[in-house]
């Protein structure tokens, strides 16, 4: 058989890569982990936070000394009777920050959902439907942010009581201008594409396009917008509680602070110990909002 006869009755080279298996296809939820994992300020953050939340869950199980109980002589420092003394009731400092930090942290998550919701749904019908209800929209989302937030939310809690669930409204209610326009930057940039306007014509309505086509992609920097939000939250607790607006009724680490503010230089433990521990967890959700950045910005992904 001649050379020419062999290589008419090979098979072809392209044969042996059509039986290798296919590689499958990484989901964009676990490329966004896997690129959050190789970041190491945002998996020492995650690692931080997990650490404080699971003090608040299981610490009042371990350490179930009533926070509001007045366990010794005010004032006493750290020993072996109150592991990190007592404030100026005599109240365990140590019970304060493990059931405090229950309130405080639950405050600075449903206070954030509460600014992403309403920033989203003003951005987003901000951006896509344009025309006057985008001016109608943003003259209300800056009549807001030119109100100072701090000012306002002090306000809203002195009109309804100062009760947990009133700050946590009112954290949510003067923060939400910084997420509606992220939000409406978004919209505005997506409304208008190709694959935007297929599914326009392909029949799709309004609604469906808003929460199935443009907020899928307008998605990673809301989540991002979304976890500094706690952060926030949490400070501007601490922030009200500090001025005398926080719950009396609810342990806090804002509280915490706000109690005994006036006797710092008698019982630093009293104040140094919550101060820390609120800004470990902004620290820590910080940490974690630069993580998932990273994680899902496709510009950071690709370097």
């Amino acid at each position: 058989m001649s050379t020419l006869d062999q290589t008419l009755i090979a098979p072809p080279p392209t044969s042996a890569a059509l039986l290798l298996p296919a590689t499958p296809a990484v989901s964009p939820a676990r490329a966004a982990f896997r690129q959050f994992m190789k970041s190491p300020s945002g998996v020492a953050g995650a690692v931080l936070l997990i650490v404080l939340v699971a003090m608040t869950v299981l610490g009042p199980w371990v350490y179930s000394i009533d926070p509001l109980e007045i366990v010794g002589l005010p004032f006493t420092p750290p020993s072996a009777d109150a592991w990190l003394g007592t404030d100026y009731l005599g109240r365990d400092v140590l019970a304060g920050l493990v059931h405090g930090g229950r309130a405080t942290l639950t405050v600075g998550a449903v206070a954030a959902l509460i600014t992403i919701a309403i920033g989203v749904t003003v951005g987003a019908l901000a951006g896509f439907f344009g025309g006057w209800i985008d001016s109608l929209l943003v003259k209300i989302a800056e009549f807001f942010q030119v109100l100072p937030p701090l000012l306002f939310a002090m306000v809203l809690v002195t009109l309804f009581g100062p009760k947990l669930t009133t700050i946590t409204l009112a954290i949510g209610a003067v923060s939400w201008t910084s997420a509606a326009r992220l939000t409406r930057a978004e919209f505005m940039r997506l409304r208008d594409l190709d694959f935007i306007k297929a599914s326009r014509a392909a029949g799709a309505g309004n609604l469906h396009l808003i929460l199935r086509v443009v907020l899928p992609n307008a998605l990673p920097p809301i989540i991002v917008s979304a976890t500094l939000a706690i952060g926030v939250a949490i400070l501007f607790e601490g922030g009200l509680s500090f001025l005398g607006l926080g719950d009396p009724n609810t342990m806090s680490w804002g509280l915490m602070i706000g109690q005994n503010r006036n006797y710092v230089l008698d019982a630093w433990w009293a104040v140094t110990f919550p101060g820390a521990a609120i800004f470990l967890s902004v620290l820590a959700i910080s940490l974690v909002g630069d993580g998932v950045n990273d994680a899902v910005n496709p510009r950071l992904r690709r370097r």
